[in-house]
């Protein structure tokens, strides 16, 4: 297969929050990212859909939300996406650990993972998330906080935790094209060469875990890179070929999806490069207006009465 009709690596992930403003408030103002896209739930329309990410929201870059009042806390197990792994430039996550001792942020000490180096902290819902200091020339998005030399790249990788690592395996080296790079443990590192950044899955086999609760704080679903819905197709029929069930071809206004549970039950979507963010704001603006599925514009002034107020 060409480049372009291969998995690319890692388009976005989508975890679940409780508080709207909290969420926002840490994301852009204490990890930094852009708030590209304020929109709603597609299924539930009365709650936000933030994505976070870059300057233009590039794939690999994007960490997205719901934000459900109330939800009860999620528990990390095994069947689901169980850390977020962010790059950062090489020396600085002694900033990083300054920045959120400040600001009362929950993280570990600085540790090394594969040969580089990584500081767990969580989000205010408890999500777990990691720093690893790596060579990436992505451009990153800065905040008068937040320089450069210090700002996240995107996506280093996601860690599956799994009960049996081989099925989840099987999909990612047979339909996604993922190679096995080494072990660690009980993690197994696995990578694609079709593209250099937000390229790692890492998988943590942990056979007498019991299964995790998708709520508050945990992730709901991992996206997989495509180029465009010509290959979205094409990865359609593959996985409809090895007897897993997928849904139709799905417009979710910034790319096309499709989602499959994967053997281990991990949630895995596939979505593509078109149209992007900039499709109904200029890049200037993203994320600055409330911008609804064309279904729900009738309805715009009851959705904002119900949403939570966002001070942005």
């Amino acid at each position: 297969m060409a480049s372009d009709n291969k998995i690319k690596g890692l388009h976005h992930i989508t975890a679940i929050a409780t508080e709207a403003q909290v969420n926002y408030d840490f994301y852009t103002r204490i990890l930094g990212l852009r708030l590209v896209k304020k929109t709603v739930n597609f299924d539930d329309p009365g709650t936000y859909h933030f994505y976070y990410g870059n300057e233009v929201g590039a794939p690999g870059t994007i960490l997205t939300f719901f934000p459900w009042t109330g939800i009860q806390q999620g528990k990390v197990g095994t069947g689901m996406a169980s850390e977020i792994g962010y790059a950062v430039p090489q020396g600085s996550l002694h900033a990083w650990e300054d920045w959120f001792k400040q600001h009362n942020v929950k993280y570990g000490a600085i540790g090394e993972r594969f040969g580089q180096k990584i500081l767990p902290f969580q989000d205010p819902d408890g999500l777990l998330l990691n720093l690893i200091e790596v060579e990436d020339e992505r451009l990153p998005w800065t905040t008068d906080k937040i320089p450069a030399q210090q700002a996240t790249r995107g996506f280093h990788s996601i860690t599956l935790s799994l009960q049996s690592a081989k099925p989840t395996i099987n999909i990612l080296e047979n339909i996604f094209g993922y190679t096995f790079e080494k072990q660690e443990g009980e993690l197994y590192r696995y990578r694609t060469d079709a593209i250099e950044t937000a390229n790692v899955v890492d998988i943590r086999e942990l056979p007498n875990e019991k299964h995790g609760i998708v709520a508050g704080g945990t992730n709901h679903h991992v996206a997989f890179r495509v180029e465009n819905e010509e290959v979205l197709m094409h990865f359609r029929e593959k996985i409809l070929s090895k007897g897993l069930s997928i849904t139709p071809k799905i417009d979710r206004n910034y790319f096309y999806s499709l989602y499959f549970r994967e053997p281990g039950g991990v949630l895995f979507e596939l979505a593509t490069d078109n149209p992007g963010f900039a499709v109904d704001e200029p890049v200037n603006e993203l994320g600055q207006h409330l911008k609804l599925p064309a279904q729900y514009e009738p309805q715009r002034s009851d959705i904002e009465q119900v949403l939570p107020k966002l001070i942005q």
